[in-house]
């Protein structure tokens, strides 16, 4: 049978559509489409693609069984790997990973990987009628510490050897960044609510609303009978430029913005939390952060939306994907440009009036890319006498975000890096006896699925500390 150099296309709602709602964008492969692409894979020996996955899949197991049909042997085969197959087959950046690795790629496009795993997911979902079971308890306990993918990962492999595992959640709703950052439209929170469900199922306990080093301590999980630690707190403290204006009404750090229509609920009519709808909008930044808050914001209303990104397309960091569904929903980049500050209404004669201290624009100075910088990219510099000046009602930043420093204020014996990450060594091991991290509390903002390999080295390296015990 001849290769088919293309994989099968995913499914979209039209443009024109999907950008008024927040359904989900991609409406996912059918069983013989996935069929079809499964049929795509040349089953090498060598595995390749296994090499470029951060939590290690059975890929081409999983898609043999694809190919004949059977989509629970499937599911079976990635869920010994991934605590959160419906989440990695949806925001998972494969095309960077397992798909870069395929021997397919060489000559013609990737087997569609991720696709195929979010079809298997979703079909498992939609048919399985049984409960995972818990397996026989080994009498130890372990707490983790933050309910993202990192968290959810260690806590998924843990439970499943026997471990009685408690998560600790700050938010009142478990799922970290996939329910606070993702947006619905990515990745509905529906399919977020049955991983975290099925993790409940294998005995994992759930605790919302316990902020630790506020509510509890990681000394006094200790003293509650915990005998290993895993921190997967991810990184929540936002950053800004620190230029004039960031303190006006209608700034966002993209954090705010996004936890307000995802987790808040912002989007809905009959929403009681504020935000932002309307207007024109500026999102400063190119990672898929700040392409999720541009797609938000062109949903909620706003009649234009910018992206203000200092490099060339080249060097956008966002995904090829995202980039291109947000083209299509027709938001407006401005690329090489820089915000120098943030302009805001001021009425002196009338310090009651309701505009004062409001956003009415972004002044921008323009860039052009000079030698290379210490990450390999070459350097944005200004182009002198550039400036101009973008009108807009609100600016969302998002440039980035660092772990959040509550947990090594009040954690002793912890050590951390200039960056507020917690240091660890190949095993995600602390500078403390029984605690672990992984995840962007350690790295700083990364992916998701960078963040659940994290996790599984944690649970591995936790799993034979307590064995010697």
């Amino acid at each position: 049978m001849p290769i088919i150099p293309k994989k099968h296309e995913m499914p979209t709602q039209a443009p024109e559509v999907r950008a008024h709602n927040f359904s989900e964008v991609a409406l996912g492969y059918t069983q013989e489409t996935a069929v079809a692409e499964a049929e795509r894979c040349l089953n090498c020996k060598n595995r390749p693609c296994v090499e470029g996955c951060p939590v290690n899949i059975s890929i081409p197991e999983f898609i043999q069984k694809v190919k004949e049909g059977d989509f629970e042997g499937a599911y079976q085969i990635i869920n010994r790997s991934s605590s959160l197959p419906a989440v990695c087959g949806r925001v998972c950046p494969q095309e960077t990973q397992c798909e870069s690795k395929c021997t397919l790629a060489k000559k013609f496009e990737a087997v569609g990987i991720g696709r195929l795993e979010r079809f298997v997911a979703d079909w498992h979902n939609a048919h399985a009628t049984e409960k995972a079971q818990a397996p026989e308890s080994n009498g130890h306990r372990v707490a983790i510490v933050g309910s993202g993918p990192s968290g959810l990962t260690c806590a998924g492999d843990l439970a499943k050897k026997g471990y009685k595992v408690s998560v600790y959640e700050a938010l009142h709703t478990a799922g970290g960044v996939l329910v606070y950052g993702i947006p619905e439209f990515r990745l509905p929170k529906a399919i977020v609510a049955k991983e975290v469900e099925t993790l409940k199922e294998l005995g994992v306990d759930v605790e919302p609303n316990v902020v630790i080093g506020k509510t509890l301590t990681i000394d006094e999980l200790f003293e509650m009978g915990f005998e290993a630690v895993f921190v997967g707190s991810g990184a929540g403290l936002p950053r800004f430029m620190n230029i004039p204006g960031e303190s006006l009404k209608g700034v966002y750090s993209a954090n705010e913005f996004l936890t307000r229509s995802n987790l808040m609920k912002a989007y809905l009519d009959d929403t009681k939390t504020p935000i932002m709808k309307g207007g024109k909008v500026a999102v400063v930044g190119g990672g898929n952060v700040a392409m999720d808050a541009a797609r938000t914001a062109l949903r909620l209303g706003a009649e234009h939306v910018y992206i203000v990104y200092r490099r060339s397309m080249e060097e956008l960091p966002a995904r090829r994907e995202e980039v291109e569904h947000a083209q299509e929903e027709g938001i407006d980049f401005r690329l090489l440009c820089n915000p120098t500050e943030i302009l805001g209404y001021n009425n002196p004669d009338d310090p009651r009036d309701p505009k004062n201290g409001f956003v009415t624009g972004i002044k921008c100075v323009k860039m052009e890319l000079g030698e290379p910088d210490a990450s390999g990219r070459r350097r944005p510099v200004v182009i002198e006498g550039s400036d101009f000046v973008l009108d807009v009602d609100a600016v969302v930043m998002s440039i980035g975000t660092s772990p959040n420093p509550l947990i090594k204020s009040t954690t002793k014996g912890l050590e951390v890096n200039s960056h507020g990450g917690i240091i660890v060594n190949e095993d995600g091991l602390t500078s403390r006896e029984g605690v672990y991290a992984g995840g962007d509390a350690v790295t700083g903002a990364a992916t998701v699925i960078s963040a659940m390999g994290a996790g599984k080295v944690a649970a591995k390296a936790i799993d034979e500390y307590l064995s010697k015990k």
